[in-house]
């Protein structure tokens, strides 16, 4: 895989030695029969640093396939996720279930909350999967918006139009808008998240004041290197658009480029090469020192969507609440757990559940974390064995009808901080 993936570099890939066009020569003219086709993931002409495109040089064009048609769309829902209200509450749930029958990933798909409008992009989707089998037969692209995907359970090959990406727990993947994939199984079982982001791409967040090291370095995320499948059968092409599901008969592989240059490209990146900022005299930091990735809306400071990680990490601080502080915020936030425990929840948060809290929610420790924590020796503490995320975006995330009716929605949730004690004294 090639390194420094997709943050304004340019990357050429070839599985066939003299495919690429010379340099200098146009992109347009290509050899040993194949077709150029330029695949954009921005207006062309947005400023030079914004600029998403690369130049895919393949056996078939993309305009081959047969006319699509709706497709149902089981448990995945799209924009405006106005099924039902939007509670103030703050909600958690248990980790789904592997499906008994035979489920592949696009039919594993389960959507708990949204905001924003796929047609306007803006906002985000948050889904689960839950899969027992690789995809068969068919193909899928998201034209609604690029998708950040985060096993949980089970690693995941994605065979994509610019090549093969393995990703496992720990490790997450980003496929831009419109990349045509597969995903097969490599462990029988899979489980995890996906956050559908229909805004700006993710990119790395300013460093600022941190300076030039710190946090995802660039030369840590890889894209794939060119690879392509010659195949003719009858295969399904499954596309979301529009906030729903579409089918198209497509009589080859769509996975059949050949070569590519470009930085509109698919990565991975290693969770566990962040380099993790943190306190080294008082108070518990900010989470957005921990942001891997983020989609900056027009609002400076005011992000689309940050994808955020509490890694394992060292915790030094002395004179202070450790744990994350009680806080109400405008931004609103959806956690998941990769592996092990969050250090701000004593139980019932299961890896591969999640929990919402919206905008002026008050949240925070539950009640057995806080008197641990408050009385605890203020000595070096290193935190492993727990890996947890946060999906934070600036709408209110809006949970779909299937997450608030589901037994898996903890609906005594709220009772964790009941044992909240006043420890008050007017003396």
């Amino acid at each position: 895989m090639h390194d420094q993936s997709g943050f304004g570099n340019e990357f050429a890939s070839e599985a066939i030695a003299g495919v690429l066009p010379a340099r200098g020569n146009s992109p347009q003219r290509v050899g040993r029969g194949l077709y150029a086709e330029q695949f954009s993931g921005s207006p062309f002409t947005v400023p030079r640093p914004m600029q998403r495109r690369s130049w895919l040089y393949r056996i078939r064009p993309s305009v081959l396939h047969e006319p699509f048609a709706p497709r149902a769309m089981r448990l995945l829902r799209g924009s405006p996720f106005d099924e039902v209200p939007t509670p103030p509450n703050q909600l958690r749930w248990d980790p789904l279930t592997i499906p008994d029958e035979p489920t592949d990933f696009i039919d594993g798909l389960v959507t708990i909350a949204g905001n924003g409008d796929s047609f306007a992009n803006a906002g985000v989707g948050i889904h689960l999967y839950a899969a027992n089998r690789s995809m068969e037969g068919r193909f899928f692209y998201d034209a609604d918006g690029e998708l950040l995907l985060v096993p949980q359970q089970g690693a995941l090959t994605l065979g994509t139009e610019l090549g093969i990406i393995e990703v496992k727990p720990g490790e997450i993947a980003v496929i831009p808008r419109g990349t045509k994939f597969r995903v097969a199984l490599n462990d029988g079982d899979a489980r995890g998240y996906v956050c559908e982001n229909f805004g700006q791409p993710f990119r790395l967040p300013d460093l600022g004041p941190i300076g030039s090291n710190g946090l995802a370095n660039p030369r840590d995320f890889l894209t794939p290197v060119a690879a392509f499948e010659d195949v003719d059968g009858d295969f399904e092409l499954v596309a979301k658009f529009g906030a729903a599901l579409w089918s198209a008969k497509i009589d080859h592989s769509p996975l059949d480029v050949v070569a590519w240059h470009g930085n509109y490209a698919p990565y991975k990146y290693d969770l566990a090469q962040f380099n993790v900022i943190n306190t080294v005299s008082f108070d518990h930091p900010d989470p957005s020192i921990f942001t891997v990735l983020t989609s900056p809306s027009e609002i400076a400071g005011t992000a689309n969507c940050d994808f955020v990680i509490f890694p394992p990490r060292w915790m030094v601080a002395e004179n202070t609440f450790r744990p994350p502080y009680f806080h109400r915020n405008v931004m609103n936030e959806f956690m998941g757990l990769i592996y092990g425990v969050y250090d701000a929840k004593a139980e019932g948060f299961a890896p591969g559940g999640g929990s919402l809290h919206n905008c002026m929610s008050g949240h925070g420790p539950d009640a057995q974390t806080f008197e641990t924590a408050s009385t605890a020796k203020l000595e070096p503490r290193y935190l492993g064995d727990t890996l947890a995320f946060m999906f934070e975006t600036r709408f209110i995330l809006r949970p779909t009808k299937f997450a608030l009716e589901t037994p898996l929605l903890q609906r005594d949730y709220w009772r964790c901080w009941n044992g909240l004690q006043k420890h008050f004294t007017n003396e």
